[in-house]
């Protein structure tokens, strides 16, 4: 069977691989996305979408990528109504990282004077007292919290099917189909092998998420890709909509427009590519949830889901393009913060492809830093 030929082929549908796409096709290059199972059927069409920009977090090297995307995610909200019928539910937010005693007080407020001159972000550490005026249903054994504002959340799935719905109309093509291997020719690759065809192109992009260790068998480049697998429960509850994100240690609670339900996580397994939903994980997350906001004790579980993550043995991303072979990219390892950092991931994909250059300085995610 001969060839079928593409100018870029972008291997997955989450995320990382469609927003490459969308970008790319606002430069005027189209592409094909061959994606195994469907559009965002991974964790992208189930993570919480939470946009901190890195805050509370602390300052790390991802962090130029979160600013990107946080200015990416503004634009996009104005932008994809008017090109697609599909609503992102973007929206900015607050966040109350709360306390219960003196050392999760400091751990919250490690980064304070860090995060209060980051200027898109308003900052501060406030009390019990004003916690509880903010939010009364928080767990009265708060001492204080970080009151953050400046941050937001989308829904992902959503985003997904936007960026994919507006890539295509710009002549993108996305298609169902499982990639097997790569093609190339000494060091310039040459296009991909599907399960019965090829799709040649001079450029392909790798966008799998954590099935992208699979580089390493197709070039002999070392990419310790794994998975982390998250599960998030979805709580029917009586009440108003909580208006801020109650955080505590790496677990939150907030209502989503998405479906009004409060959505609670998540947990971080290391259990390998098992995606099945854990009633452990479900009673932990429930444990955690109350803790924070004991009023949830009467609310129904309408919903448990449950996905894996990329992530790198040094927690950063792996962008950029492959050593030794022209034309190859890579784009992965955005672990919890995926959905954050996946329009800029796309973007800087997009512009070393379209412009050989990017503005942001991706030294610190070298996709050959772990081959020896």
């Amino acid at each position: 069977m001969a060839a079928r030929h593409s100018d870029v082929v972008i291997i997955g549908g989450g995320i990382a691989g469609i927003a490459t796409a969308y970008y790319l096709a606002k430069t005027g290059i189209t592409s094909t996305v061959v994606e195994r199972d469907g559009l965002a059927s991974h964790a992208s069409g189930f993570a919480y979408g939470g946009l901190s920009g890195g805050i509370p977090d602390g300052p790390n090297l991802n962090f130029p990528i979160i600013q990107k995307s946080m200015g990416l995610f503004r634009e996009l909200a104005q932008g994809l109504p008017e090109q697609t019928s599909v609503d992102i539910q973007y929206r900015q937010r607050p966040v109350l990282k709360i306390a219960f005693n003196e050392a999760e007080a400091t751990e919250a407020s490690q980064y304070l004077v860090w995060q209060q001159e980051q200027v898109d972000y308003k900052v501060e550490w406030i009390g019990a007292v004003d916690v509880l005026a903010l939010e009364p249903r928080v767990n009265p054994e708060v001492i204080g919290a970080l009151h953050i504002e400046g941050g937001g959340d989308v829904e992902p799935y959503r985003l997904t099917l936007a960026l994919a719905e507006a890539a295509e109309k710009m002549g993108v093509i996305i298609r169902t189909g499982n990639v097997v291997g790569l093609r190339h020719h000494g060091s310039q690759i040459r296009g991909v092998a599907l399960a019965g065809e090829d799709i040649s192109a001079d450029t392909v992009v790798m966008a799998m998420g954590p099935w992208s260790g699979a580089l390493t068998e197709w070039t002999g480049v070392n990419v310790p890709v794994r998975p982390l697998k998250g599960q998030i429960i979805r709580l029917q509850a009586n009440g108003a909509p909580y208006s801020y994100s109650i955080n505590h240690h790496k677990n939150y609670a907030m209502t989503k427009p998405a479906d009004n339900f409060v959505w609670c996580g998540t947990t971080e397994e290391e259990v390998g590519f098992d995606e099945a939903k854990t009633t452990e994980s479900r009673d932990a997350i429930i444990e955690s949830t109350l803790r924070m906001l004991p009023s949830l004790a009467d609310a129904n579980l309408a919903l448990q889901t449950a996905c894996l993550r990329p992530v790198t043995p040094d927690n950063l991303l792996l962008l950029g393009g492959i050593p030794g072979i022209d034309g190859l990219y890579l784009a992965t390892g955005g672990g919890r913060q995926g959905i954050m950092m996946g329009p800029a991931m796309g973007k800087t994909i997009a512009d070393l492809i379209s412009s050989g250059a990017t503005d942001v300085d991706i030294a610190p995610y070298d996709t050959g830093r772990f081959t020896v």
